[in-house]
């Protein structure tokens, strides 16, 4: 089994999974380049963690999950790889061409060969609109034991629906213990002071009318990533991977034609 030369790693966001890259996948057929989707824990066909996690530990496991797929082709971890992460994939993806591009990281990320980055929509700048969320998952939690004292329980399900309403954390509703948990840790992580220190070339792409992970975060990261170029599309929300795919695959196309 032989791995083609040129590789793209795709990171899903918060509640997808590997199928969330069925447009790019599309885009970029005829292509010899080869896609590589894992779903990350606690998603997709991917158990959740045995504790609650936080942004390295999704770092971590997606280092060790890269590992074993070159191992499987029986390439180096010099490879090179294009890696790429939607939402929350594309914070991991950050805290991965961080590690790659710091010498006090210690990690053997750093022997990985990450040729360029793509962050579609990705989350990981911390703001008060983030402030607002993560106390609404911790209003969430804690409104949930609130409820369960003697005499309140009638209040347990219009409390919640109002939470959720006033916070828009329905993500927070459909997971389980840990992951809620983990929820609360990865919002309440700032990836901003990594920008800088990125040295993997990147590009950026956006939809203007993202009310997940705002614009502004795509003018933070183009302001603050070093080598980067920045993609914007109008009338277009959080789902730029799928929604603007052709483009960002003739993107991919010409970096990975210039290598």
């Amino acid at each position: 089994m032989q791995l083609m030369t040129k590789t793209l790693v795709c990171l899903h966001g918060w509640g997808g999974n590997k199928e969330s890259f069925t447009e790019l996948r599309a885009a970029l057929s005829g292509t010899d380049i080869q896609i590589l989707t894992p779903d990350l824990p606690g998603f997709g066909t991917e158990p959740e963690p045995l504790r609650p996690w936080n942004t390295d530990d999704f770092a971590d496991w997606v280092e060790q999950w890269i590992r074993n797929q070159l191992t499987a082709y029986r390439l180096p971890l010099t490879a090179p790889i294009h890696l790429l992460g939607h939402s929350h994939g594309g914070r991991v993806a950050i805290k991965l061409a961080w590690r790659q591009s710091t010498s006090n990281a210690q990690r053997v990320t750093r022997n990985f060969n990450f040729e360029h980055l793509y962050l579609c929509a990705a989350a990981g700048i911390r703001h008060p609109r983030h402030f607002r969320r993560t106390l609404g998952l911790t209003l969430a939690k804690s409104g949930q034991a609130i409820t369960k004292i003697p005499g309140l329980s009638k209040l347990r399900a219009p409390a919640k629906k109002m939470l959720y309403k006033l916070f828009r954390v329905h993500d927070y509703e459909n997971a389980t213990p840990i992951m809620r948990e983990t929820m609360i840790r990865v919002s309440a992580e700032d990836l901003r002071p990594l920008l800088k220190q990125i040295t993997v070339p990147t590009d950026i792409f956006w939809g203007k009318e993202d009310t997940m992970t705002p614009f502004g975060d795509a003018l933070v990261m183009h302001s603050e990533i070093p080598q980067n170029e920045l993609h914007t599309f109008e009338g277009v929300r959080h789902r730029v991977h799928r929604d603007r795919a052709g483009e960002i695959a003739k993107t991919i196309r010409a970096r990975m034609e210039a290598k």
